[in-house]
């Protein structure tokens, strides 16, 4: 099952990402809180709505007849978009893309992004939708990448270090590398073909594609 969830950042190419969810055929859709603002701009309906409510006055919610409401605490350890993806999870999602995960507040967008290695959803690929941008993560003993010759690819580790990299398909190859955070070698790699594969025995990489050459 594919759940997309709209998180109530910034809403990035709008018109891309209407084309982008179109395209997937989501079984399950889920507003984070006032991410769920966003469901008319992207062509969506929503199934669920989750977290404290406080984006929504009482007639939105009274509207959404159809819609299933999740309520929590306003104080709480998680914040809104972790409990709608481990809800997402939880339904049998095996595949989940969010977007409006990146905004003005630095803390939340780092946040959001790190969610995608929460040890609960290892067995589940977590995609962070900007536009036509696509962040996921790589785990050993690695993955494909798709796209197109001539897009971006940028390697960042994650917690600490990654190794035993060896990339095909890019510009700029890896043998048995090992990635350091705290340093860029990872950044702006270019694809050379439809696929590349990054194979990784340790540690996790974020693998950010962006369309074109960035």
């Amino acid at each position: 099952m594919k759940a997309l969830l709209l998180a109530n950042g910034d809403l990035y190419q709008p018109d891309v990402l209407r084309s982008r969810i179109r395209s997937k055929a989501f079984d399950m859709v889920i507003g984070v809180d006032g991410g769920s603002h966003y469901a008319g701009t992207l062509g969506v309906t929503l199934d669920a709505i989750i977290g404290d409510l406080d984006s929504l006055s009482d007639t939105e919610q009274q509207d959404g007849i159809n819609t299933n409401y999740i309520s929590y605490p306003r104080e709480k350890d998680e914040t809104d978009l972790e409990l709608a993806l481990l809800y997402a999870w939880e339904q049998g999602a095996a595949h989940i893309a969010m977007v409006g995960v990146m905004g003005g507040r630095m803390d939340m967008t780092i946040s959001n992004i790190l969610l995608m290695v929460h040890a609960d959803l290892s067995e589940c690929r977590v995609e962070a939708w900007h536009g036509g941008q696509t962040g996921w993560v790589i785990r050993p003993p690695g993955g494909d990448i798709s796209g197109l010759p001539g897009d971006t690819v940028s390697l960042i580790p994650l917690g600490g270090s990654a190794s035993g990299i060896t990339t095909d398909g890019l510009k700029y190859p890896l043998k048995n590398a090992i990635l350091t955070s705290g340093k860029a070698r990872g950044i702006s790699n270019l694809m050379e073909r439809t696929s590349a594969y990054v194979e990784l025995s340790g540690g996790l990489l974020l693998a950010v594609h962006t369309p074109g050459r960035a």
